[in-house]
């Protein structure tokens, strides 16, 4: 269950896992606005007030707005599905 104004861990790793070739030009910009709204979310809400899965999403998406590659863009890449 993801918190309000959340992405699901299912729908993050939907996106994640399918290769970015194969997506439209629509499915990209959805996962842009999705995946920004979800990082300002993240940073404006308390990790207090996050669900433990939501805080686990989190770490794992690198959500903390470092401009580093979360760890599962980092697997996308290395398997040649990412965008670098």
């Amino acid at each position: 269950m993801s918190d309000i104004g959340r992405q699901s861990l299912t729908d993050k790793a939907g996106a994640a896992m399918k290769p970015d070739s194969q997506k439209s030009n629509t499915e990209h910009m959805g996962d842009k606005i999705k995946g920004g709204m979800d990082s300002m979310m993240s940073s404006v809400q308390p990790n207090s007030e996050k669900s433990t899965s939501q805080q686990a999403g989190d770490a794992f998406s690198s959500n903390s707005n470092e401009n580093q590659p979360s760890m599962m863009q980092k697997a996308k890449n290395a398997m040649g599905m990412g965008d670098n």
